[in-house]
């Protein structure tokens, strides 16, 4: 799968996301690091939402910001996460294509638990007509 992926600052997290995806076998797309976050929000929706990129994650240090950037994007569906339940149902139930993190409570090991969930997670057939009423 073909992420692409943004953060306003680098972190171990940071890093650990990105190893993380590379060692699952995804094409990690970087589409700005150390970057402002609304740059970086646009810029992963923008990936997402025109087929550059499958799915996209983006962080900042409360995840808020570049979720909210994202979302501007029409066709990108971003949900700040904060463990992999969430994840998962962001997945299971809205089909978000951008998963958000914030940097400021997100260790190495759960930010992995989360990418594992958000990727693995396919949307309900039945949640389709709601889905679908999104822009």
């Amino acid at each position: 799968m073909r992420i692409a992926f943004g953060t306003d600052e680098r972190t171990d997290v940071t890093d650990g996301i990105k190893r993380a995806l590379a060692e699952r076998g995804h094409d990690v797309v970087v589409v700005g690091e150390d970057e402002p976050w609304p740059d970086v929000g646009l810029g992963v929706g923008q990936a997402v939402a025109g087929g550059r990129a499958d799915r996209g994650v983006v962080c900042c240090w409360t995840g808020t910001g570049v979720s909210m950037a994202a979302n501007k994007v029409p066709g990108a569906r971003a949900a700040l996460c904060t463990d992999p339940e969430t994840a998962a149902g962001a997945r299971r139930w809205n089909d978000a294509n951008v998963l958000a993190l914030g940097l400021r409570l997100t260790s190495p090991a759960l930010a992995e638990e989360m990418l594992d969930a958000f990727l693995s997670t396919e949307p309900e057939a039945d949640e389709a007509p709601n889905i679908a009423k999104l822009p």
